[in-house]
């Protein structure tokens, strides 16, 4: 009994004890960190697929009205802004803007316009082998 008490005094005065404690908080310290920093980006992943979900549904519940698109967005930021402070989440107004506006591009009941995309009044089709081919002598 006295060589452990002898043990733990030793451990006790030479500070061993304060350098394991040091030592572990070294060691522990970034794995803390780690995984607070993990949850932190799982938590804004799901608050970012809340927002999503949200502004596919404000987006949703406007297709049929007879309003500006203007109106539109305005209405679905609105209320998806609205209802997120409800909740006592509070996301930046760009982020639900771009959110909603990803909603609009997404949704299959708006329509879509390819800007890049020719539209053609009218074409003419011209049946194979009637067309004379050009003669590279006659244009030189």
């Amino acid at each position: 009994m006295k060589a452990l008490n002898d043990i733990i005094n030793w451990i006790i005065q030479s500070g061993l004890l304060a350098w394991l404690f040091y030592f572990g908080f070294a060691i522990g310290k970034p794995f803390v960190e780690s995984k607070i920093k993990h949850a932190k980006t799982t938590q804004e992943q799901a608050l970012w697929e809340l927002v999503l979900q949200l502004a596919m549904t404000a987006v949703n519940s406007r297709v049929g009205k007879n309003i500006s698109g203007q109106e539109k967005f305005a209405q679905a930021v609105a209320e998806v802004q609205s209802y997120l402070t409800a909740k006592g989440l509070h996301i930046d107004t760009k982020q639900i803007q771009a959110a909603v506006q990803s909603a609009y591009e997404m949704s299959m009941l708006t329509p879509t316009v390819n800007p890049n995309e020719k539209i053609d009044v009218k074409q003419e089709v011209v049946p194979a082998g009637t067309v004379k081919a050009i003669d590279p002598k006659e244009v030189a």
